[in-house]
């Protein structure tokens, strides 16, 4: 319980199946949690749970892509619960469709959300850890990212930025005492995986076709992500920095 226990954190996409999973892990462990979403009610309802479980959180409404509105958010978190120890980069969004049946619309969504929405929010809150000496920040990418996946290219593309970003950032701020750790789900049971599967020809055909390449047989569930998230947002990960972790199952096994 006291992993975390008067720490500030952020998480994006904090309404969502993994946002909101990690959001109630970390004020499990202690954390002051921020949930930053854009949808406000869902992010409400999340803080409402974690403060009726006795933790502490604070919704904020916040568009990643906004730089404003990054700046705003951010300052109002560090207004309400004090400065940022934790920052979870993990709002993203997708599309399931081969590169060429893309269109340039798309790909503009996908990078606004799945790469600037991050470069915007370590923009933020980057001079304050260094500042302080003292920070994690976890980015959720995706094995789309290592190992590519038929169907992603533009968001697999995003995420392979992350990743590299990731150890970029790793290595400048190593010296102010800040960890940079990158934590790439597989085929996780969520909105999200649903919204992109609904695209596919045979949804339900496509859900068995993951299962089946999983070798623990099950897709992901927001919780597993939420244990290794926290982790790397602890002490326990004082040493870690620059490091890819997949969560999948054994889907991928990156050496």
């Amino acid at each position: 319980m006291s992993q975390l226990k008067d720490k500030t954190a952020i998480v994006t996409g904090g309404a969502g199946g993994i946002g909101s999973a990690t959001c109630r892990r970390l004020a499990a462990d202690g954390a002051k949690v921020a949930v930053f979403d854009m949808n406000l009610e869902a992010a409400e309802k999340v803080a409402a749970d974690i403060r009726a479980a006795g933790g502490q959180a604070a919704a904020f409404r916040c568009d990643i892509t906004d730089r404003a509105a990054v700046d705003a958010a951010v300052a109002g978190a560090e207004a309400q619960l004090g400065p940022v120890n934790v920052l979870v980069n993990n709002a993203g969004w997708d599309v399931f469709k081969p590169f060429v049946k893309t269109a340039p619309a798309e790909w503009d969504k996908l990078i606004a959300i799945n790469l600037v929405g991050a470069l915007h929010m370590l923009h933020a809150v980057l001079p304050g850890m260094a500042e302080r000496q003292s920070g994690h920040i976890v980015n959720v990418a995706s094995d789309a990212a290592r190992g590519g996946s038929s169907g992603e290219a533009v968001y697999s593309a995003c995420k392979g930025g992350l990743v590299a970003l990731s150890k970029t950032l790793a290595r400048e701020h190593a010296r102010h005492n800040i960890n940079v750790n990158v934590v790439c789900p597989g085929p996780t049971d969520t909105a999200l995986l649903a919204g992109v599967v609904e695209g596919a020809r045979d949804p339900a055909k496509l859900i068995e076709a993951f299962k089946s390449a999983i070798p623990m047989g099950r897709l992901g569930q927001p919780d597993d992500l939420a244990r290794a998230i926290a982790f790397f947002a602890s002490d326990d990960a004082a040493f870690i920095t620059g490091q890819v972790l997949s969560v999948s199952g054994g889907l991928t096994m990156h050496g």
